[in-house]
């Protein structure tokens, strides 16, 4: 039950801040703006990697959860309890932050919870590809650095925090950068209107990201013993 309890924290905290930050910041606006929330997420799986890392092996993201689970390193019981526990951790965090900016006289210019939208892609086509594509990448590199035998070892939360730096300053004006379906699940919730319309893209495009990176990751260099044998 720890392990899903830092689950919770860990998804509390990326939310809470990553979110937070782009609201504060009134993410999109300008180049600083950007960079800043880029910073923020990124930070965020930073700290928390080394905060529960040994815990839970932090994954505070339902898409890793699903590429850790088709790559045979987590068993579905532990990957649904993860999900679960992800998304409770991201409504929470959206709830403080909806109290936060709901309460308060300053004017944001958008969103206020920060919630995901695929309007700076054109199109939900669009910001599914967008999506699928930058979760791709996150899960891959969330995959190679934490392998046993291939891995980064310690430097293995520094490595995804910095990827997801690059991963949100790509995808910021496209679609706000989810690559986390609990991510967006909450905000959306408070938000409504058009975030919770575009709710399905955050949620079946990471999966889709997902399941691509762990099969990719298996083909290229995955230590289990069934991908060993295609060696």
């Amino acid at each position: 039950m720890k392990k899903y309890f830092a689950e919770l924290v860990g998804t509390f905290v990326l939310t809470l801040l990553g979110c937070g930050t782009a609201v504060s910041l009134s993410c999109g606006v300008d180049t600083a703006s950007v960079v800043g929330t880029a910073l923020a997420f990124g930070l965020a799986v930073v700290a928390m990697a080394y905060t529960i890392g040994g815990i839970s092996g932090c994954h505070i993201n339902p898409a890793i959860t699903i590429g850790c689970l088709v790559s045979k390193r987590i068993s579905v019981k532990d990957a649904a309890g993860y999900i679960v526990f992800q998304i409770v951790g991201a409504i929470l965090a959206s709830a403080i932050l909806y109290l936060f900016t709901s309460v308060t006289t300053t004017d944001f210019g958008g969103t206020l919870t920060g919630a995901n939208s695929t309007a700076g892609a054109g199109n939900q086509l669009a910001g599914f590809i967008v999506e699928a594509v930058l979760t791709f990448i996150f899960v891959l590199v969330v995959l190679g650095t934490t392998d046993e035998k291939k891995g980064a070892g310690q430097f293995a939360g520094l490595a995804i925090g910095l990827s997801l730096v690059l991963i949100h300053l790509v995808g910021i004006h496209y679609t706000g950068t989810s690559v986390n379906p609990a991510r967006s699940i909450g905000p959306a919730l408070f938000e409504g209107g058009q975030a919770l319309a575009d709710l399905w893209v955050f949620i079946v495009a990471p999966i889709v990201g997902a399941l691509l990176a762990a099969v990719v990751w298996c083909l290229i260099g995955c230590s289990c013993g069934c991908c060993q044998n295609k060696e």
